[in-house]
């Protein structure tokens, strides 16, 4: 995440829809990818970006979104919001706190995309290949409610979130139940992105080359996963895998190599922006990961300094990287 600032000088953030310090209202505009600061009357004080904008609606009437529209829209729901199919039931206590947590994390999925110029469609504006997100509970946290199991997943496009994964320890008890070294809300945004632009950028346009990195995707999905849980990982996944989850099948291969690449651009974007890091946008890719590698190494010690867990958990190893490197090209075209 690069650094945004109000129009008065102070550091603003993300997610923020007032500054600190001089009250201005502020908006984030998912075309200029910048946080805008707004006079009365929706206008933007930048005088490089002097046109008038609106609130998502979800901002006014939950106070949970802080991205613009064009004033003279006619959309009512932002560039992140109009991708939602299914938000949970706000009259239960504790949902709007868990529906916050997934949208934030959601909007930094969305900047992350718009970054790399990935289409971004919505189904509900009539694009069939477009996303949606439906957010779910069931019978595990909600026992009032009908499903009975809802897992986290994609399908035609739409991404499945199980609301209860936005609750800390609900996702720390999956977290050791599952044998995982990291488990993130955005994570799972990240992973499920995956399935969705395989369909779009590889399935039709580059197969043979995926399958060289890969394997054949045609393995019979269901019975790999079935395996995989009930036998776990092979003793030696970490030779060839990003982590034990992508030795499941060669498209869960893909979807975590794909959001561990979106985890490290992101990364290293911000490092750069809060000055850890020179440039890195000139960068081959093994330059980058190893710059990736070395920040990582820091971050981790520092946080064993502190008492945590190490953050970042992972080994890049040589085929990790190959994988890394299809993804980059790919991205790259």
């Amino acid at each position: 995440m690069k650094r945004f600032r109000c129009r008065c000088g102070e550091r603003v953030f993300f997610e923020n829809t007032r500054c600190i310090a001089c009250e201005t209202v502020l908006g984030f505009d998912p075309i200029t990818l910048e946080v805008l600061s707004l006079d009365w009357n929706g206008v933007a004080y930048e005088a490089d970006r002097r046109r008038s904008y609106k609130m998502c609606k979800n901002h006014a009437d939950f106070n949970n979104c802080n991205w613009l529209i064009k004033k003279t829209a006619a959309e009512q729901y932002c560039k992140s919001c109009q991708l939602n199919r299914t938000i949970p039931n706000l009259k239960l206590a504790g949902n709007w706190e868990r529906w916050s947590a997934l949208e934030k994390a959601k909007r930094r999925l969305i900047y992350s995309l718009l970054t790399h110029r990935l289409p971004v469609l919505s189904q509900a504006h009539g694009w069939p290949n477009g996303l949606a997100f439906d957010f779910i509970e069931d019978k595990r946290s909600n026992p009032s409610v009908k499903e009975e199991f809802v897992g986290i997943g994609h399908l035609n496009g739409v991404i499945t979130i199980n609301v209860a994964e936005a609750d800390d320890i609900y996702r720390l008890k999956m977290r050791t139940t599952m044998e995982e070294l990291y488990r993130t809300v955005l994570g799972h945004f990240r992973h499920e992105s995956g399935h969705y632009y395989f369909n779009l950028l590889v399935e039709n346009e580059c197969i043979d080359s995926f399958r060289l990195q890969f394997g054949d995707e045609t393995i019979d999905y269901t019975s790999a996963l079935e395996d995989y849980y009930s036998n776990g990982p092979s003793a030696d996944w970490s030779k060839q895998h990003i982590s034990a989850y992508a030795s499941a099948h060669p498209l869960e291969d893909w979807a975590e190599t794909w959001g561990h690449y979106l985890l490290i651009k992101d990364g290293l974007e911000t490092a750069q922006a809060e000055g850890l890091l020179r440039s890195v946008q000139s960068l081959s890719l093994d330059s980058g990961l190893q710059l990736w590698i070395d920040t990582t190494i820091k971050l981790n010690q520092l946080s064993r300094d502190l008492g945590l867990e190490d953050p970042y958990p992972f080994i890049l190893n040589d085929k990790v990287r190959e994988k890394l490197g299809f993804v980059h090209e790919l991205l790259h075209k």
